[in-house]
């Protein structure tokens, strides 16, 4: 621990600093209901947002100053902080965020402050690291410059010298990788004097992103957006939606924005739904500033996280692009904040605090007063009906760049147009596919279902398969031998034999998976090159990239894949797309369920005809009359968000009404059983408030734990969380039993 952090001197103004003996509250990342009190000690003056370290029973935790104390603990009893982190205080407008979020999630403070000190090792001093640079340029830190040798003038070494040009000093490993060289090559040139060397803090990061280039030419409603979204800059708080159709440019056009908040001396984070999304996302941006952003998602090392999660704090990491966590990292500078595909379902998280990071987006927009930025083809019914409330900007991007024609999309009615037993494809689509191929394009099969089957059955008995710590079907992932729970991740070794009845070669698998839809691929068209695209086959941004690379290099012709691959990508020679399977998210009692259907399968139809060549897709379904359906084969987008609009304010759903969910589980069905029927008992039923429950959920048995739900639905006039909290409080919960609660819950599993 250091006395003081002694950074880049990110201090704000209003900021109160403590002083020796005075009694300070300090929040730890623990859920736990509030700060405890702590005295400065004799040696430390301490401001509030400080990282500190403090003893809580026999544990050295680490934590925050949270303002002064307010507790009822003796002055003799008091302990003191034992010292300071090594990094920068937490900005009023973070702590700000951490109190909102925990209040409106009915989420302890320190729940949601464990979301921004999610890298413990961060707050511990940095390391330094060797860094070289050309002789005459200062590269940080005491150089070690040995007399200049004679040297002969070798290609590597003149790469290298080309690279230090710029004046910015390398880590070996970035001069190797920039230069095209050996590790040996960079020692060699600075044991020779060709190059300096010096100690530089891991964290420190020269801003490449200094000067930015000139961004490409864009057209009239580019241009028109764009100056919108870099005028919002200047005038606090806003929100504005970039609604455009897939291909129009969106990405451009907030580019703009992020350019101009960068040249003003911003912090600019964008956020993906998917970290996939970033491979072509990273490539785009590259191009166009000419260096890398800083990435945030689950994927990365701890030490890489460790550098991002400092820079951040520091101020010199300023573009951060990232999955929805991202929007708790410790940002100095904050100016403008990104949602991409604002509309999808996986901003929202459902376990530990269950939060929207879209919603959380736009708090956090207001709280620091900057703009925040949505985009998406299919936004979201909330934000929608914003807009026309007026309390969000939009920009309208109604046609594809270049003069480029949507995809003419085609419902192929699966009652009629049969495949054959045993198969998922109907003889019109695989004609098309077959057409598709015979031009030499690529074409696209979305089906969203990993695996190889989503169930297996006895045939003998009629025993299925189901995962031993969830309600769950185990589904078959034949390629990697094996049963898995897409619940709670079980796995279980692929069998033979009935468990149940003991009967061999009776297990049959049931329905389509992307790997038996792969088989069915290989076997009509033995000559295409087929590859899968889903989670387990892209496990991260390295394995993405290479399949965009290969989709680019025409190495493939037919991809297979799930939502992962539906959305964000620009693939030029993919001029067909094929769902499936297009009814299987309407199944169920989702609120959303038409409103996600239309969205998913609008982004993937709209992966097709984006290069020279126009695009089709063909959507099977069983059900065309549904609304969604008849949506997507007219382009009706408007008039289905209305359909569904009217009949949301009709049920006084969301964006018309309020739910709060509550979970109550535990490994004692009966304890589980006399909790959630004690909650019954208090509910705040009347006025406006309707309490539904308890009952199973569809996921009664989840992980181990057995599970009942209550759902609250309340007028937009209510102010639900302080509700819940009173609800709680009144409710006495038995040990061993867990209530998690959901405010705005998007899954009803």
């Amino acid at each position: 621990m250091s006395m003081m952090y002694e950074g880049n001197g990110i201090v704000s103004k209003t900021s109160r600093l403590y002083q020796a003996g005075e009694r300070v509250a300090v929040l730890l990342p623990l859920a736990l209901p509030g700060a405890y009190d702590y005295r400065v000690p004799a040696d430390l003056q301490i401001e509030d947002g400080a990282f500190v370290e403090v003893p809580l029973g026999s544990r050295r935790l680490l934590g925050a100053v949270w303002g002064p104390g307010e507790g009822d603990v003796d002055e003799g009893r008091l302990r003191e902080i034992l010292g300071r982190c090594d990094a920068p205080p937490l900005q009023p407008t973070a702590r700000r965020f951490v109190d909102w979020v925990a209040a409106y999630t009915v989420q302890p403070r320190g729940a949601v402050l464990r979301m921004i000190m999610s890298v413990p090792e961060a707050l511990r001093p940095a390391r330094t690291v060797p860094v070289y640079a050309l002789p005459d340029r200062p590269c940080g830190g005491a150089s070690e410059m040995p007399t200049p040798r004679p040297h002969r003038p070798t290609a590597a070494r003149s790469r290298v010298l080309a690279v230090l040009a710029d004046g910015r000093a390398r880590t070996a490993a970035e001069l190797t990788d920039e230069a095209g060289v050996s590790s040996g090559v960079v020692g060699s040139m600075a044991a020779a004097g060709l190059i300096a060397k010096a100690a530089r803090c891991e964290t420190a990061r020269e801003d490449p992103l200094g000067v930015l280039p000139p961004g490409p030419v864009l057209s009239v409603e580019q241009a028109q957006a764009a100056d919108r979204l870099r005028a919002a800059l200047a005038e606090g708080f806003s929100v504005t939606l970039v609604d455009g159709v897939p291909g129009s440019g969106k990405t451009e056009v907030y580019f703009e924005a992020i350019a101009a908040a960068l040249a003003a001396g911003g912090q600019v984070l964008v956020l993906l739904p998917e970290i996939a999304l970033g491979a072509q996302w990273l490539a785009r941006f590259r191009a166009r500033f000419g260096a890398d952003p800083h990435a945030w998602h689950s994927e990365l090392g701890r030490a890489e996280r460790r550098r991002t999660w400092r820079r951040v704090a520091e101020g010199s990491a300023r573009v951060v692009v990232g999955a929805r966590s991202a929007l708790f990292l410790p940002f100095a500078r904050l100016s403008l904040i990104v949602i991409d595909e604002e509309h999808d379902a996986s901003y929202k998280q459902e376990d530990g605090v269950p939060y929207n990071a879209r919603d959380m987006a736009v708090v956090r927009a207001r709280l620091g007063n900057i703009p925040v930025c949505l985009v998406s083809a299919t936004p979201s019914l909330e934000t929608v009906v914003n807009v026309r409330a007026g309390r969000y900007g939009s920009v309208l991007l109604p046609a594809r760049h270049g003069g480029r024609a949507m995809p003419a999309v085609e419902l192929i009615d699966l009652r009629r147009d049969r495949p054959s037993r045993g198969a998922w494809l109907a003889p019109s689509t695989r004609a098309a596919i077959g057409a598709n191929l015979d031009e030499g394009a690529q074409a696209l099969l979305f089906l969203n279902r990993r695996g190889y089957a989503p169930l297996t059955l006895c045939r003998a008995c009629g025993h299925r398969l189901a995962c031993a710590w969830c309600s769950a079907w185990l589904v078959e992932h034949r390629l990697a031998g094996r049963m898995l729970c897409h619940h709670c991740g079980h796995a279980a070794p692929l069998v033979n034999t009935c468990p149940a009845c003991g009967a061999a070669e009776t297990l049959a698998a049931c329905g389509p998976g992307v790997e038996r839809l792969a088989e069915e691929v290989a076997g009509t068209f033995p000559d295409a090159r087929v590859c899968l695209a889903t989670s387990d086959t892209l496990p991260g941004p390295a394995a993405t990239a290479e399949l965009v690379r290969r989709m680019e290099a025409r190495e493939i012709d037919i991809v297979i894949g799930t939502q992962i691959i539906a959305k964000g990508y620009h693939f030029p020679h993919l001029t067909l797309v094929v769902v499936v399977d297009a009814d299987l998210g309407l199944a169920g009692g989702d609120l959303r369920a038409g409103e996600r259907t239309f969205q998913l399968l609008y982004q993937a139809a709209g992966r097709a005809g984006r290069g020279d060549r126009p695009g089709r897709a063909l959507v099977q379904t069983t059900m065309p009359h549904h609304p969604a359906m008849t949506a997507l084969a007219s382009g009706a987008r408007d008039r289905f968000l209305a359909a569904e609009e009217a009949g949301r304010r009709e049920a006084e759903m969301p964006p018309y009404g309020r739910l709060a969910a509550l979970i109550v589980s535990g490994a004692d069905p009966v304890a589980v059983e006399a909790a959630a029927s004690a909650l019954a008992d208090s509910a705040p039923n009347g006025d406006g408030v309707r309490v539904f429950g308890p009952a199973p959920a569809p996921l009664a048995l989840l992980r181990g734990r057995h599970r009942r739900r209550l759902l609250l639905h309340a007028g937009r006039a209510v102010a639900v969380p302080p509700l819940v909290r009173r609800w709680l409080a009144a409710t006495r919960m038995p040990g061993g039993v867990r209530v998690q609660v959901d405010i705005d819950p998007y899954s009803f599993l």
